[in-house]
């Protein structure tokens, strides 16, 4: 009997090249995981050996952000409204945040999910960053 994994591996081995570039991005976004390999180690054992180091690889795009409620704004029923939304907050622990903007709304999220919250934010009248 195979297992999931086993099963997993005869369809990639299955797919087309265009397939498995499909299938990569999509894990990319659905988990927020980057395919890229980790080069930090090689400029540090090429230094070793005594070769030359090789320049810099370019910053990695960041992947965790932090939603901050900068401003209520006029709408501050429909701002705490959303924060509930987003959040496990109850309606004073929500409404206290919200009064004391700037404050942080959702911490160490994916990109897709911070856009997702400020625009939610955004709707209701606040004014959002994202870090």
């Amino acid at each position: 009997m195979a297992t999931k994994v086993d099963q997993a591996i005869e369809l990639i081995k299955s797919m087309t090249v265009l397939e498995l570039a499909e299938l990569v991005k999509r894990f990319e976004a659905e988990f927020g995981v980057s395919a890229a390999p980790v080069v930090a180690a090689a400029p540090a054992a090429a230094a070793a050996a005594g070769a030359p180091a090789a320049p810099a690889a370019p910053a990695e795009e960041k992947t965790e952000f932090t939603v901050i409620l900068k401003e209520v704004g006029p709408n501050k029923i429909n701002v705490i409204k959303a924060v509930r939304e987003l959040t496990n907050l109850g309606l004073k622990e929500a409404k206290d945040l919200v009064e004391a903007a700037p404050k942080p709304v959702k911490e160490g999220v994916s990109k897709a999910e911070a856009e997702a919250a400020k625009k939610k934010l955004e709707e209701a009248g606040a004014v959002v960053e994202l870090v």
